[in-house]
């Protein structure tokens, strides 16, 4: 199924904290509130929501994690990793690997391994340098109990073709309930590539937590394509989620002039770029052969034009039952979070824009353990945000 994108309903802004699917930790944040540095109320389709700074001073934030003590752990583009606890952001985490702050690319997503309270495992992707330029690659390593340092930072994956190209690296990742890690990479600049099965580039990838590859994926074994592939035809997959109620997997992605698209990525399946898209090119030239044909699926979901989303969540949590089962799409050019109502059977029903221009490039949204959201913002001073029920009167 797909739908055009709505006519924005509301005009209004909304903070949450944002449950990740990969790692629902039970965690009290309420004592963010009295820590925040400033709030501001919004009204919505469904009430009115209070949108708290917790910080500021980061440098192009990428991405933001809950961790089990209630404290953030947030990534910077140049290659900083910090935690935000009690309304402090810590010094940059030492020992994270060396990234090519190149472009779009750099230190990209952070995500906690299921067992992180007992393992203290993180997994990071982020831009590398090597033969032929710049790739994403992904790193498994261990947080120090303190919280100052990373030990044993292991590459566990670096995709196969290089490129001087300094766009589309993706890359978000999402745990699967058996450990397993789904990740996007985008077509690296380069669209013919995400029509390449043996070409890391525009694909949603699936390995386990060592890095070996996992017996659901459809080209294991070599035959067909490259053994970590799960999907093809992705122009730059930069959200992935899983939804928590029934695990099915979600991603988000930049189009060009329009065709941003939500996908349910199935394996072995292609999504069409650049053959197929809604969207032009930045010249106004039409891309590929349109907007279907037979062998390609279609999105979920497409924008027109294009909003540039850069992370996507469900909400499932208890702050917002009216949210229950809604899609969250964090965007950077209209600087907004995108709310996408849909029904019993997953079909896209409205869309609420929320926040429109008021807090800069939203970079990340992800529902944190009470059900509120939190967001970072992607600019020079970049902010995390908390977005949760105004307090009634």
């Amino acid at each position: 199924m797909r739908h055009r994108r709505w006519t924005a309903l509301g005009s209004s802004n909304i903070p949450a904290i944002l449950i990740s699917s990969m790692a629902p930790f039970l965690v009290n944040f309420t004592a963010f509130a009295a820590l925040a540095q400033e709030a501001r109320e919004f009204s919505t389709q469904t009430g009115t929501v209070l949108v708290e700074t917790l910080a500021s001073g980061l440098e192009h934030p990428w991405a933001v994690e809950a961790m089990p003590d209630g404290a953030l752990i947030v990534t910077e583009r140049p290659g900083r990793l910090r935690i935000l606890r009690d309304g402090k952001l810590s010094d940059a985490i030492k020992g994270v690997p060396t990234v090519a702050a190149h472009g779009q690319g750099g230190l990209l997503d952070v995500a906690l391994d299921r067992q992180f309270a007992t393992n203290r495992t993180i997994y990071l992707t982020l831009s590398a340098r090597g033969e032929g330029g710049y790739g994403t690659a992904l790193v498994r390593a261990a947080l120090s109990q303190d919280g100052r340092s990373l030990t044993d930072a292991k590459e566990i994956f670096r995709m196969n073709r290089f490129t001087r190209k300094g766009q589309h690296f993706g890359s978000r990742i999402a745990i699967d309930k058996d450990g397993s890690l789904f990740f996007g990479i985008g077509d690296r600049g380069e669209g013919e590539r995400a029509q390449d099965p043996h070409d890391h580039a525009g694909s949603v990838l699936h390995i386990n937590a060592d890095g070996s590859i996992p017996a659901s994926n459809p080209f294991r074994g070599g035959t067909g394509g490259l053994a970590e592939i799960w999907s093809t035809g992705h122009r730059n997959p930069q959200g992935i989620t899983f939804d928590p109620e029934d695990g099915k997997l979600l991603t988000v992605e930049h189009g060009a002039r329009g065709g941003d698209e939500v996908n349910y990525p199935q394996p072995g399946r292609n999504y069409g770029w650049p053959v197929i898209t809604f969207g032009k090119d930045y010249s106004g030239v039409e891309i590929g052969e349109g907007t279907a044909k037979e062998g390609l699926e279609q999105p979920l979901f497409y924008w027109d034009p294009s909003i540039a989303p850069g992370a996507i969540a469900v909400y499932r949590g208890s702050m917002f039952p009216e949210w229950n089962g809604d899609l969250l799409i964090a965007a950077l050019k209209y600087q907004l979070l995108t709310r996408l109502d849909r029904d019993e059977t997953g079909t896209v029903t409205a869309e609420e824009r929320l926040f429109d221009g008021e807090f800069g490039r939203i970079r990340d949204v992800i529902v944190a353990p009470d059900g509120a959201l939190i967001m970072v913002t992607d600019e020079e001073d970049g902010e995390v945000l908390r977005v949760s029920k105004a307090p009634t009167q």
